[in-house]
């Protein structure tokens, strides 16, 4: 894994437990993803999420980035989120993993 994705995402306040719900259930599509090699959800604060993610290729990313879960997030978007959920593309310099 060399490449990654780090997304924040700002709930309005009166759906934030959806927000969250929406989150640990994306779990399950991660682990459906072949080409996602490790997904982490967050919480940051009342409002505030954020998922990041790794990858082995470009491919891998830019299919994430065209799965279930993107979707569903730019869904989520319209009635849920302050803004438009914020996706970084990053390079990974050193990780370590259990």
């Amino acid at each position: 894994m060399n490449i990654g994705l780090l997304a924040r995402i700002e709930a309005k306040p009166e759906y934030a437990d959806e927000v969250e719900a929406l989150l640990r259930g994306a779990l399950q599509l991660a682990r459906d993803e072949e080409n996602t090699v490790t997904w982490f959800a967050f919480r940051e604060s009342a409002t505030v999420f954020g998922v990041f993610d790794t990858f082995e290729s470009e491919e891998g990313r830019a299919g994430h980035l065209q799965g279930r879960i993107a979707a569903a997030l730019m869904e989520a978007a319209e009635t849920m989120l302050s803004s438009a959920p914020d996706i970084r593309p990053v390079d990974l310099l050193a990780a370590k993993l259990p």
